[in-house]
């Protein structure tokens, strides 16, 4: 069985301890790095190549954004979960615009709902929880950026998209359509270019953002 490769990132030993333990309970997740800084994690991430990074927001040296901006531009087929104590707006904007995949409070943070989370970033589908999906609808809503309007997507370009904005994997919704996942990630990669974006995060604020998400179910062409 191939294993999820995982990196922690904490400051805090007793919390990164207790990933570890978490993930060492799974078949199919191994960790096989942990950091305690920001930098740190970086230069781990850029060593072993990690399939998912859990990253929490507030670390010495370089912050956790700052850490996920630099993970993302070095490696980008690297998911990157932000663990944080903290749903405060400007945090999980400034998460989602660094290109992070998730966003979970550790407060509610309980071992299954983390591994799954895992299992889910590694699949290609974004992980953020209640609060922090609240917020982000809110910044979509009033996110004043121009750009074209639905009509410019192809039938099933908005069909896609909207279920990614669901939270569908590509295996997924290439199930649900009938077609085949490189045909899914085909149409991705026309929609970013049409909306002028550069992740499956990015399009689906900016669904949110002009209400797609409400249009009527279109037809396929």
């Amino acid at each position: 069985m191939e294993k999820i490769k995982v990196l922690i990132a904490d400051d805090h030993l007793l919390a990164q301890q207790g990933l570890r333990r978490i993930l060492e309970r799974e078949a199919d997740i191994e960790c096989v790095a942990a950091a305690k800084n920001g930098e740190r994690a970086v230069e781990l991430v850029r060593k072993h190549l990690p399939d998912v990074a859990l990253i929490d927001v507030a670390m010495p040296v370089m912050n956790g954004i700052e850490a996920t901006k630099a993970i993302k531009t070095s490696c980008p087929n690297t998911a990157v979960i932000i663990l944080s104590a903290y749903d405060y707006d400007h945090y999980v904007r400034a998460c989602v615009e660094a290109g992070a995949s998730g966003y979970l409070l550790k407060s509610d943070l309980l071992p299954r709902r983390l591994v799954n989370a895992i299992r889910t970033v590694y699949s290609g589908t974004n992980v953020f929880d209640r609060k922090a999906g609240e917020i982000m609808r809110r910044m979509a809503i009033s996110k004043g950026k121009k750009g074209p309007d639905s009509e410019e997507l192809r039938s099933r370009e908005l069909q896609i998209l909207k279920l990614v904005i669901k939270g569908m994997s590509n295996k997924e919704i290439a199930s649900e359509l009938h077609i085949s996942e490189q045909t899914v990630g085909t149409h991705l990669a026309n929609i970013f270019k049409k909306l002028g974006v550069q992740s499956r995060v990015e399009a689906m604020l900016y669904a949110l953002k002009k209400g797609w998400d409400s249009l009527n179910e279109p037809g396929c062409e």
